[in-house]
Parts: structure tokens; C-alpha cells; sequence
């Protein structure tokens, strides 16, 4: 009869942790492809705080949710180029050119961020709903390194749901 906190009767052989590694984003749309992922932060969020004063005492609230901001990095193949890929969406929100603004139908985007066992069945999916650019890093050039080149975007949204 195993102990109560054996290790081996603890970590039983059905035990499969969800690793790094194992992820794609998916867009609704062909904003960018599944194949460029590079990195990808999970979904993030903070729940202000309310105090109420009575008397010598404080009680406290749940205030404002806000979903924090994602980074998802990619890899830059020459064709297609995931740096055109950004510049289009950047420009949805705004064209540098013209100075002109978009509308937010046009430049949120929804995609989802899929977590993938060991034979590639998902087993975890948030649906992010309402994504915009807030931050872009194109990577840097470096006579020295051989290193791929990588691109960072940080995207701000509206809501993300955790469907498994």
C-alpha cells in the first residue's frame, strides 16, 4: 500500500504537464499565420480594489477587470513577410502616410492561443476577442550574429475566454 505522500503515488503515470513549447496562435482571418510563432505570453489580468472606511475598519470590493497586455513573438521569414504582415494590421489603426485613423471594426482582430498535448490535440484554448497593436519591436540588425530575425507585438484586447 503506498504512503499518502509518496512521490510516485503523487505523480501518478497519467501525469502530463502542458509544456512551453507546445502552442499556435490561430487567427480568425489571415493577419498573420500560425507557422511564424515564436513566443506567446498566456492571458493576464488584474482585479482592482475597492476599500469601503467604516468606522476603525476597512472592508474591500471587487473593483474594474482588466485583461492585461499580450506579447507574441514571431519569427520574420523572408516570403511571407511577417514584418508587411504587422505593418498591415499597425495600419489598420493608423496610416502614417495619410495620418489617418481606422475604425475599430477594421483593425481588432480575434484570435485564438491553443496549448497542445504531446501527439498535437489541443487541450487548452483561449479565444482572445477584440486584439489591437499597442507595441511593435521589429528586431535588430547584427553584422556579428546569425540569428533569425524576431519580431515582438503586444496587443491589448477586450476579453479573453478560456473555452478548455
Amino acid at each position: 500500500m503506498p504512503q499518502p505522500f509518496e512521490v510516485n503515488a503523487m505523480l501518478a503515470d497519467t501525469f502530463e504537464p502542458k509544456r512551453q513549447n507546445r502552442f499556435l496562435f490561430q487567427f480568425t482571418d489571415d493577419t498573420l499565420p500560425a507557422y511564424i510563432a515564436r513566443s506567446a505570453s498566456r492571458p493576464s489580468f488584474s482585479q482592482e480594489s475597492i476599500t469601503i472606511d467604516y468606522l476603525n475598519s476597512r472592508r474591500y470590493l471587487a473593483g474594474k477587470f482588466e485583461w492585461n497586455t499580450m506579447t507574441l513573438g514571431l519569427h520574420d521569414p523572408i516570403a511571407p513577410s511577417a514584418a508587411q504582415k504587422v505593418m498591415e494590421w499597425a495600419r489598420l489603426a493608423h496610416e502614417t502616410i495619410s495620418g489617418r485613423d481606422g475604425y475599430a471594426a477594421f483593425y481588432k482582430k480575434n484570435f485564438s492561443l491553443i496549448s497542445l498535448d504531446p501527439v498535437g490535440a489541443a487541450v487548452e484554448k483561449w479565444e482572445i476577442r477584440g486584439a489591437f497593436l499597442t507595441d511593435v519591436t521589429m528586431g535588430d540588425y547584427d553584422m556579428g550574429s546569425s540569428e533569425v530575425m524576431p519580431i515582438d507585438i503586444t496587443v491589448r484586447m477586450d476579453e479573453c475566454i478560456l473555452r478548455y
